[in-house]
């Protein structure tokens, strides 16, 4: 299978496509065809090698698990014989970030059952990619400790980032007055 590798840390240029070994699932696991991944900045902090107390997880010299990619949206091929709430051909989406180890930038990835769930029939696979990290954290942040209220004036900062396009259209959902702002240079990753 193909898979975008990554042998060291450093700028996007240090990414490879290369054939690697399929994965088998584990008996907890679900091998899920890969249709769609998003790039988000846990990727990005990956791929720099930022962030000194992840190294120590990640690998401190190099990356240890060589294939980046945290956010998934595929279909189940096979399953370990401990998984119990998916099977061959559900449509799912799930996250890969810590404490798991990555690997949606590929064909397929394996996959613990606990960081997979139903994709919605009404949802594409690109539209599902996008929620694990991005709209997870915009929610977390609108309904954690001091949850938004109706008519609230709410500034979301980054309103045109992963994580504030769907802050703005949760707390428009939740009822609040939004301002979005966001800059205008061009930023490169």
């Amino acid at each position: 299978m193909k898979a975008i590798v990554c042998t060291k840390y450093g700028s996007p240029d240090v990414l490879q496509l290369k054939e690697v070994e399929k994965p088998v699932p584990k008996d907890n696991e679900a091998l899920v065809k890969v249709h769609a991944a998003s790039l988000n900045a846990a990727d990005l902090e990956y791929l720099r090698g930022v962030f000194i107390v992840r190294l120590l997880y990640r690998g401190l010299l190099k990356p240890k698990n060589t294939i980046l990619g945290s956010d998934i949206a595929g279909q189940v091929e096979a399953v370990g014989r401990n998984v119990t709430q998916f099977q061959p051909g559900d449509e799912i989406w799930g996250d890969l970030s810590y404490p798991y180890s990555f690997g949606t930038f590929a064909e397929y990835v394996c996959v613990p059952e606990n960081a997979l769930r139903l994709k919605p029939a009404s949802m594409t696979f690109e539209e599902a990619a996008t929620i694990p990290t991005a709209g997870v954290v915009a929610l977390q942040n609108l309904r954690g400790k001091r949850p938004i209220q109706p008519g609230q004036k709410v500034l979301i900062n980054g309103a045109g980032g992963g994580a504030g396009t769907f802050a703005v259209q949760l707390a428009k959902y939740f009822g609040a007055e939004v301002t979005g702002v966001d800059s205008t240079r061009a930023n490169s990753a």
